[in-house]
């Protein structure tokens, strides 16, 4: 069988790279502020002097601070190391005093800020990262036990306030994959796959790991050319694609992205499965029809936690009582999911408005209690996650020089290069993690030949 999952080559933008959302979100009136200013500098040694007392108490790991002279506020630059040896060490350069001001205003916000602003700079900030969220684990645990404790209240009040619309979904979703076709294309494998992929071994490139994954969603769905497939969240195709080509199934695939749709759209012609492949440009809420399996990777993080219900209703709706779903969807812990309600982080401030991440208790209790739908299974593949984003990142670093020929600047390089280093370490330290999860309908039942594979 012939897969036809390879991007053509464009030599000639076809869409323009649009940043601007993105970096508005990044915009501080602190980098507008002069930092030697007498306000300024007070408020930098008081911010210094914060971070320096915490940094004195890390358990475990190291961490090398070298400071410019501005930014230690002496007359020399200084360098001092924090921690004990441990398993993990980095070394961090404080090039500002903003740097201490926004990591103490705003959290992770204000860390990746500093590195957007080239305020502070590290060779492997994956590292740092980490050390960060090792060693942040006892405050960590205090947020958890405070959110866990006032949820029911921050809950009712979150409810009966304004939520995103489907036009505000539609910019938030814009902001980010309509960067511009060509942008994403650079450090993409040849699937166009924006998503974690599985390495069926160490070696695997990145490409093989891409269709490891969708064949794994294939596999667990059971799916055969007799079945009609609804995707939600088309990408640029390569689920659609590889289902279709590979079983002979029918697929409807659904997205919001102009951008998106009109690659997907370009590929489907070009494998000629238009008679296979119908692609909508349609909003979740909107699909109807009734279909026998049902896949959605990494669509959920663009949901609202208060439409969890309505959004495995709509699962529900549009699969036969004896059909089969799976989702791929990224998940932080339960025990931080209520904190993570009313919180911000770096991700969800420039990188990805209107996103929230799930918990798997978060989507059991919704699948229980709004739907008669079965959770009949999971599989955790988080390690896949961090060496996808270690991939990408190496593949990013490797053209720039492309990165900047479609315009995009310096500021806009830190700011993706951080992302992808700071999910990165998220996924290393189980901050968060991604899972398969596998959904059934009323009236399905399990046999040997049917069971969603497990993997090791």
């Amino acid at each position: 069988m012939t897969l036809h999952l390879r991007r053509p080559d464009i030599p000639e933008p076809a869409t323009p790279v649009r940043p601007e959302s993105l970096l508005s979100r990044a915009h501080s009136g602190l980098a507008e502020k002069t930092p030697s200013s007498p306000e300024s500098s007070m408020l930098a040694r008081a911010s210094r002097g914060v971070v320096v007392a915490l940094l004195r108490r890390m358990t475990r790991d190291t961490l090398t601070v070298i400071e410019s002279a501005e930014a230690a506020g002496s007359s020399g630059s200084t360098t001092t190391t924090y921690g004990r040896p441990d398993d993990l060490s980095a070394t961090i350069e404080i090039r500002d005093p903003r740097a201490w001001v926004s990591l103490v205003r705003e959290g992770s916000i204000g860390l990746g800020r500093g590195y957007v602003e080239g305020w502070w700079h590290s060779d492997n900030p994956v590292d740092v990262v980490r050390i960060i969220i090792r060693n942040i684990r006892p405050v960590d645990e205090l947020r958890n036990r405070i959110g866990e404790r006032t949820h029911v209240i921050t809950d009712r009040i979150r409810r009966i306030l304004p939520r995103a619309d489907r036009h505000r979904n539609r910019e938030d979703i814009s902001s980010h994959y309509d960067l511009g076709n060509d942008f994403f294309h650079l450090f993409l494998d040849p699937t166009m796959t924006y998503s974690s992929g599985i390495f069926p071994h160490p070696e695997a490139t990145m490409e093989q790991a891409s269709l490891t994954k969708y064949d794994t969603l294939i596999d667990s769905l059971g799916l055969t050319s007799e079945h009609h497939l609804l995707e939600i969240g088309t990408g640029w195709g390569g689920m659609a694609i590889r289902a279709a080509e590979r079983t002979g199934c029918r697929v409807t695939t659904t997205t919001i992205s102009e951008a998106q749709l009109e690659v997907a759209t370009e590929r489907v012609e070009a494998a000629g499965l238009d008679d296979q492949v119908t692609l909508l440009n349609s909003d979740w809420r909107d699909l109807d029809g009734e279909f026998d399996r049902v896949v959605s990777v990494e669509m959920i993080e663009a949901v609202d936690w208060r439409d969890y219900d309505h959004y495995f209703a709509t699962i529900e709706r549009c699969l036969t009582p004896d059909g089969r779903a799976s989702l791929q969807a990224i998940c932080v812990p339960d025990r931080r999911y209520e904190r993570t309600k009313n919180t911000e982080d770096y991700i969800r401030r420039f990188i990805f408005p209107g996103g929230f991440l799930p918990s798997m208790g978060a989507i059991g209790r919704s699948v229980a209690n709004g739907t008669g739908l079965q959770l009949i299974g999971f599989n955790d593949f988080s390690a896949h996650y961090a060496e996808t984003l270690r991939r990408w990142r190496a593949a990013f670093d490797s053209r720039l020089d492309a990165i900047r020929d479609l315009g995009l600047d310096e500021r806009f390089t830190r700011l993706w290069r951080f992302y992808l280093a700071y999910c990165e370490a998220g996924f290393r330290e189980r901050h968060c993690t991604v899972n398969h999860i596998h959904l059934a309908g009323s009236a399905w039942r399990d046999s040997l030949s049917t069971a969603p594979p497990v993997m090791n």
